[in-house]
C-alpha cells in the first residue's frame, strides 16, 4: 500500500500562490525582480513578469513538497513472536569497590573497573532482553529503568563513579527498590543480579525485610560476591598476605539467593565473573505478546531526484539559448565584415 507519512505537508502547496498574491499587492507594475550581477547567468535570466504563472517552476515545488511528505510503500503486516528476560542489575558503588585486587590484561585494577569490563560484554549479549540498572551505596536509586536500549544501559554503567551515592552499602535498599520496580510491570521472569563486595551497613530497609518483599513480588535474585580471597600488601614491616574480602557477607547473599530461587556466586577474579555471566545466559526466556510490523520502503528519492533534474534543466536551457544567440550574433558580424 502506498501512503504519505506526513500528508499535512501538502498544505505548503499554496505558498507560491500566497507569495505571488502578496507581491502583486505590494509591488509596482513595472518593478522587475533584480538579481546580483553574475555575468553570463545574470544576463541570461529575464525579469519575472506579472503576466503569467510559472507552471514549470510550480511543478518542481510540487515534487519537493511530495518528497517532504515522506512517500512510502507499506508491505503486508508481519507478526513477530517476542521472547526475552527482564533483568535488573544492582551495582555496588561503596568505597570498598575501589580495592585494587582485580587484574585485567596483567594490569591491576579496582573492583568497579573489572565489573564494568565484564558487564559490558554481558549487556551486549542481552539481545531481546529488557535491562535496568540500579546503583547503590548509602542508598539505592534507579539509574536506568527497564529498557531494550542496551547502549544506554552500558553508557550509564560506564559513567558511574565511586562515591556517587556515598561510601557505605545499602543491600536492603537495592533489593527492595528492584522488587518495587518489577511490581510496576506485568508478568515476567523477574530477575535481579545483585553485585556487591561487602555487607549491609546503611539504608532505610533491612535486607531480610527486603527479602520478604522480593519473595512476594516473585523476584529471583542472583547474588554475586566480588573480591579476591587474598592479596599481597606491602608495609613498613614487609610484605604480608591479607584477605581483602573479609567484610563480604556471604551468608546473607546466599540466603537472599536461595530463598528467592536464585543462586549465590563468588567472583574472585575476572574469569570467574565471566563464567557466572555465561551461566546466566542459560536462563530460560519467557514469551511476550507478539508484535506486528509492516515493512516500510522510503520513496522520497524519486520526487526529489525528479525535482533536482527539472531544476537543472531550467538553469541549462537559458544558458544554451544565450550561447546560441551569441553565436548567431557573432556569425552575422563576421559575414558583414
Amino acid at each position: 500500500m502506498f501512503s504519505f507519512a506526513w500528508p499535512w505537508v501538502f498544505a505548503l502547496l499554496v505558498l507560491p500562490f500566497i507569495a505571488r498574491l502578496f507581491k502583486a499587492k505590494n509591488a509596482s507594475p513595472d518593478m522587475p525582480l533584480y538579481l546580483p550581477t553574475f555575468g553570463l547567468v545574470a544576463d541570461s535570466v529575464k525579469p519575472i513578469s506579472r503576466g503569467g504563472f510559472p507552471w514549470f517552476t510550480y511543478l518542481i515545488w510540487i515534487l519537493l513538497v511530495s518528497a517532504a511528505a515522506k512517500p512510502q510503500w507499506l508491505g503486508d503486516p508481519i507478526t513477530i513472536p517476542q521472547e526475552g528476560r527482564e533483568m535488573m542489575l544492582a551495582v555496588d558503588l561503596s568505597g570498598s569497590m575501589d580495592e585494587k585486587d582485580m587484574v585485567i590484561g596483567r594490569q591491576q585494577v579496582n573492583r568497579l573497573t573489572m565489573l564494568k569490563y565484564v558487564l559490558n560484554d554481558f549487556i551486549e549479549r542481552r539481545v531481546g532482553d529488557r535491562l535496568g540498572l540500579i546503583l547503590f551505596a548509602d542508598t539505592a536509586y534507579v539509574q536506568t529503568p527497564l529498557t531494550y536500549d542496551r547502549a544506554t544501559v552500558k553508557q550509564l554503567l560506564n559513567e558511574a563513579v565511586l562515591g556517587l551515592v556515598g561510601e557505605k552499602t545499602a543491600i536492603g535498599d537495592a533489593l527492595g527498590l528492584a522488587a518495587k520496580r518489577f511490581n510496576e510491570k506485568g508478568e515476567s521472569n523477574r530477575i535481579l543480579i545483585l553485585l556487591t563486595d561487602g555487607q549491609n551497613t546503611a539504608g532505610n530497609i533491612e535486607p531480610l525485610e527486603a527479602l520478604e518483599i522480593a519473595k512476594e513480588a516473585g523476584v529471583r535474585v542472583y547474588t554475586i560476591g566480588i573480591g579476591a580471597d587474598e592479596m599481597m600488601v606491602r608495609s613498613i614491616f614487609g610484605t604480608r598476605k591479607v584477605n581483602p574480602s573479609a567484610d563480604l557477607d556471604e551468608n546473607l547473599l546466599t540466603q537472599i539467593a536461595e530463598q528467592t530461587g536464585g543462586k549465590y556466586f563468588r567472583a574472585r577474579d575476572t574469569e570467574e565473573l565471566q563464567k557466572i555471566y555465561e551461566l546466566l545466559d542459560e536462563l530460560e526466556p519467557v514469551e511476550d505478546d507478539p508484535i506486528q510490523l509492516r515493512p516500510q520502503q522510503a520513496l522520497f528519492h524519486f520526487p526529489l531526484g525528479l525535482a533536482l533534474l527539472l531544476s537543472f534543466l531550467t538553469t541549462l536551457f537559458p544558458l544554451l539559448q544565450h550561447y546560441l544567440a551569441k553565436l548567431g550574433i557573432n556569425k552575422i558580424r563576421g559575414e558583414d565584415q
